[in-house]
């Protein structure tokens, strides 16, 4: 259940409402987006790893039985040293993109910057400029089927804006193998129903990464008084007389939520980080561009 405010409960139907307005604003994010990307881009190394390609990624020493058309005769003359030039593979990959939409994300407390959705829209248009600046394929699992294509944060955009508020969880089971997921959103659902949801990408050996949107107000629970939450998925109210009261308890529970959370991406070897709405986004970008060029998101632990 999200946390209300001092003021009546917003009704469900006026959340939706409010939500379904996103699209009017998409102009301005996807400029906003493009002004993140180019600064995060400086800082950005994507995955390197040896393969087919033009350009030069490292030396290595040479080991008995490669192809001696590899060496770097140049480099192995320098100290006596045999060298192998190694080339970056440049295989494009497909980075699976989805931005949770559910009325919770909707929350905005006082103080945020701006509600969980706009949090979990920005983030979701700068991977993709990001992502398509850097040559790979980008994807929205039953939006935008894989797509190659310069202008990333427009064409995110347009798909995200032509279906309007898709507030159900899409198929994973859809994602292709061994692709890479980034899944936005606040995660307020339980664990193990949120666990079942994801299990297809484990199952695909899909590289994936977790990032948790949060409220200041969900964490700190800084309410007192007489007060009315609602939850925004079915609009049941709770009525607090001492809202103060609940604060220790109610803790308790969204750290205990947090922990299954990271414990289960340790599980399936993803990667897992909370982007709090009343910090910088550069804060998770910075986190996830290292998880992607460790290749974290992919390996489980032992069994």
């Amino acid at each position: 259940m999200a946390v209300g405010t001092r003021t009546l409960p917003v009704k469900v139907q006026s959340v939706l409402a409010q939500a379904r307005t996103r699209a009017g604003h998409m102009g301005e994010l996807v400029m906003e987006a493009h002004r993140i990307a180019s600064s995060v881009l400086a800082g950005w190394h994507g995955r390197h790893q040896q393969g087919p390609g033009e350009n030069f990624w490292q030396f290595r020493p040479y080991t008995t039985g490669e192809p001696a058309a590899n060496i770097d005769w140049r480099r192995s003359a320098r100290d006596n040293h045999t060298y192998i030039r190694d080339r970056e593979w440049d295989a494009a990959q497909t980075i699976f993109l989805w931005p949770d939409s559910s009325a919770s994300m909707c929350y905005q407390s006082r103080a945020g910057q701006h509600s969980k959705e706009m949090r979990a829209i920005m983030l979701t248009l700068i991977l993709a400029e990001i992502f398509s600046r850097s040559g790979e394929r980008i994807a929205i699992p039953g939006v935008l089927g894989p797509t190659n294509t310069r202008n990333g944060a427009e064409r995110v955009a347009l798909a995200l804006g032509s279906v309007g508020k898709n507030t159900e969880t899409p198929d994973f089971s859809q994602v292709s193998r061994h692709a890479d997921a980034i899944i936005i959103s606040d995660f307020l659902n339980p664990v193990e129903e949120i666990e079942k949801k994801l299990l297809p990408l484990a199952e695909h050996h899909v590289r994936t990464h977790l990032i948790e949107i949060a409220d200041p107000a969900e964490a700190l629970f800084p309410f007192s008084g007489h007060i009315t939450f609602c939850d925004p998925e079915d609009g049941r109210e709770f009525i607090a007389g001492r809202a103060q009261s609940y604060q220790g308890d109610y803790r308790l529970l969204y750290e205990a939520r947090r922990n299954l959370l990271a414990a289960m991406c340790r599980r399936y070897g993803w990667s897992f980080r909370t982007s709090m709405t009343d910090r910088p986004m550069s804060e998770a970008l910075y986190h996830l561009n290292i998880a992607i060029r460790t290749n974290a998101g992919y390996k489980r632990e032992p069994a």
